[in-house]
């Protein structure tokens, strides 16, 4: 159905202005002021609200199974979680078991994602190397639509990639028009120094940020930014937390090195003294890797979201439960790494950074969605408010408020790590291809009604418009070519 969104102001990355947006097949066929509703068109009032794309989350684990278990959401929760905060897009992390086939890896991983209820796409990772491996990155860009490659450095003796390792993939990426991406932190260094925490019988959640201090992820942010330079390829480092690490990439890029850094949202706002509460259950619900930081480490990622030496934030949604992270009870190693986030992401930034002025509405805009887009080489399908781009939108009420509190979430984790944080700034209505998937509350995902969007090899930006001109034609709507 054609729908006209009227009377609110539309924010993109670069500009905001009154304007009515109408949608017809899945798009955007016009924005402007004072547009005239076609016959039969439903209308959205946007009166006092902005109107802003929809939010993309480039770093999720959906149905992932992992340290012994398996995340509580799955691609229809995790969806549903998305939308009801305004996310429209997420970009999963498909991680082929060591020695897995990366073309199996893909089919399980398409098939766990046929409950999205929002559009979607994944990163591969690179868990092992030899020729098989290199003869099937070839695949996953040009057939299967995946221009990024996921490397750990973190993780001993389970997904963990060695400098050899790394090379040979960046250097494939290089050949290949598609981008690594890195978890970095130093995973011998990690393990010995677990191994030191538990041979003094330290057996608690707060080991597990002393086993990974600021240090060791700089150090590994440093190594695999030199490792790209070496292979002449793109860089992107997921869940930068510390100063360390962000100084590392704003240094590389000031020399003209393209590299592009992902504080998360959990990381912008929690602090390190969460680990040591004396409620075990509580301190372990917030183990992740990296693990929250410092004050000092706080400011120094707003910065580089002020500055432009960060790019994006994003989740790391791996939503384990309260009974799972039990299994690390007894060994903080065993703790399952991860945490929640994905409807929260937005308004937790809104009020934290727009509302503090830390960052305007434009870089709120570009932080959540537009930067992403252009990064991962789906922009404008994604990522703009414009003439030929998908109608993923948000509806966004900066005045109306809520507490955050598990309770009351879509996700299926028994407990929220921003329990309590009082939010101002909410999605009033999420759009997913022109389908309202919520408006006031009320949440109204279809299951399995996500696309998959498949992203193309960089140096291919003329065959992605290309792509996007036909299948655009075919739905009536002219666009012109957007190089991002």
């Amino acid at each position: 159905m054609t729908k006209l969104i009227r009377g609110g102001t539309v924010v993109n990355h670069d500009h905001s202005r009154r304007a009515d947006v109408l949608i017809g097949n899945e798009v955007i066929s016009a924005v402007g002021a004072n547009l005239q509703a076609p016959a039969g068109a439903e209308i959205i009032d946007a009166g006092g609200c902005y109107v802003m794309p929809g939010g993309i989350d480039p770093h999720t684990h959906l149905e992932f199974e992992f340290m012994g278990t398996v995340t509580a959401d799955d691609f229809e929760w995790g969806t549903k979680a998305a939308l009801s905060g305004g996310t429209t897009m997420i970009v999963d992390m498909c991680i082929p078991a060591p020695g897995q086939s990366m073309l199996a890896a893909y089919q399980d991983w398409r098939r766990k994602a046929e409950g999205a209820a929002c559009d979607y796409g994944f990163h591969m990772a690179v868990t092992w190397w030899d020729k098989p491996v290199f003869d099937e990155m070839e695949t996953v860009v040009k057939t299967y639509g995946i221009n990024t490659f996921k490397h750990f450095m973190a993780y001993k003796g389970a997904l963990m990639v060695n400098d050899d390792q790394l090379y040979n993939s960046f250097a494939r990426c290089s050949g290949l028009g598609a981008m690594p991406i890195v978890h970095a932190e130093n995973g011998d260094l990690i393990w010995h120094l677990q191994q030191y925490y538990l041979g003094t019988g330290m057996t608690g959640p707060e080991c597990h940020a002393y086993s990974r201090p600021p240090a060791v992820e700089g150090e590994a942010t440093n190594r695999a930014i030199m490792i790209a330079e070496m292979a002449g390829c793109p860089v992107y480092i997921v869940h930068t937390s510390s100063r360390e690490a962000h100084e590392a990439i704003a240094r590389a890029r000031a020399a003209g090195q393209r590299v592009f850094g992902e504080p998360i949202i959990q990381h912008l706002i929690l602090d390190e003294d969460e680990y040591r509460n004396k409620d075990w259950d509580y301190a372990a619900r917030r183990v992740m890797s990296p693990p929250f930081r410092s004050a000092e480490h706080r400011d120094s990622l707003w910065a580089g979201l002020q500055a432009g030496s960060l790019q994006v934030v994003a989740t790391d949604h791996c939503a384990f439960t309260t009974e799972q992270k039990r299994l690390g009870r007894n060994d903080f190693t065993k703790i399952p790494n991860g945490t929640g986030g994905l409807e929260d992401r937005l308004p937790v930034l809104w009020t934290a950074g727009v509302n503090t002025g830390r960052i305007t509405k434009e870089e709120f805009v570009a932080v959540t969605s537009a930067n992403i887009a252009r990064i991962l080489n789906c922009y404008p399908q994604k990522g703009a408010v414009a003439v030929g781009s998908d109608a993923d939108l948000v509806i966004w009420d900066p005045k109306a408020t809520k507490t955050i509190a598990a309770k009351k979430q879509v996700s299926r984790i028994d407990y929220n790590v921003f329990e309590g944080f009082g939010c101002t700034g909410l999605p009033r209505a999420t759009l997913s291809r022109g389908e309202i998937t919520l408006l006031d509350g009320d949440l109204r995902a279809t299951v399995g009604a996500g696309q998959y969007v498949p992203r193309y090899p960089f140096p291919a930006v003329h065959v992605a418009n290309a792509q996007w001109r036909e299948l655009n034609a075919a739905r009536g709507v002219a666009r012109a070519d957007v190089t991002p």
